[in-house]
């Protein structure tokens, strides 16, 4: 008689176990990486809104003294690093408002809070649709300070002026139920 030898084959509970298992945990990984992707999605809008205000801002500040509205000595903040700096930006954090007669913001004279309109559903601008957000939450801060030039003695009570200065604008706003912050650095010269 003749006997037969099965050469059948296949997968034991722990193989199948074990493969579950990394599957399971690579699409959680995956389901993280969406979820994480989806939150910076939902903050685009609000990161564009203080990447503009903020190079609105230095823009302001560069256009005053190329058309000589302000002197070299009211470009800084009316206390800044000496407390006594005599400028004519507002120190600290200010709410997003508009400018005022000067055309200046983060100055005495600023307005109403700034809005910002987006697109709606549709996802275009200018359409019926479109959503208006009045920036509450929203604060800009602009610190200008001498930038110390050594052979002159800038900043240490030395004969010469400084003739370079930092702008750093900080833009601070609410991003669900976190804030961020957004900083811009830049330097300008009395030389326009």
């Amino acid at each position: 008689m003749r006997t037969t030898q099965s050469t059948q084959s296949g997968f034991s509970l722990i193989e199948v176990t074990l493969a579950t298992g990394v599957l399971t945990v690579g699409l959680l990984g995956a389901a993280g990486v969406l979820v994480a992707g989806m939150a910076r999605i939902s903050s685009a809008p609000s990161d564009v809104v203080a990447t503009q205000k903020a190079a609105e801002a230095i823009e302001a500040v560069f256009a005053a003294r190329d058309s000589h509205k302000l002197t070299w000595s009211q470009i800084l903040n009316v206390k800044g690093a000496s407390l006594n700096d005599g400028g004519v930006f507002l120190d600290g954090p200010q709410p997003l408002k508009l400018a005022g007669p000067d055309g200046l913001v983060n100055t005495a004279d600023d307005t109403t809070v700034e809005t910002s309109v987006l697109p709606g559903p549709d996802q275009k601008l200018g359409t019926a649709d479109d959503t208006t957000t009045v920036l509450n939450g929203y604060t800009r801060e602009i610190k200008i300070r001498d930038v110390p030039n050594e052979p002159l003695n800038c900043g240490n009570g030395g004969p010469d002026p400084c003739t370079l200065r930092s702008i750093v604008v900080t833009v601070t706003y609410p991003d669900g139920k976190s804030t961020r912050t957004y900083t811009l650095t830049t330097f300008i010269s009395n030389f326009s």
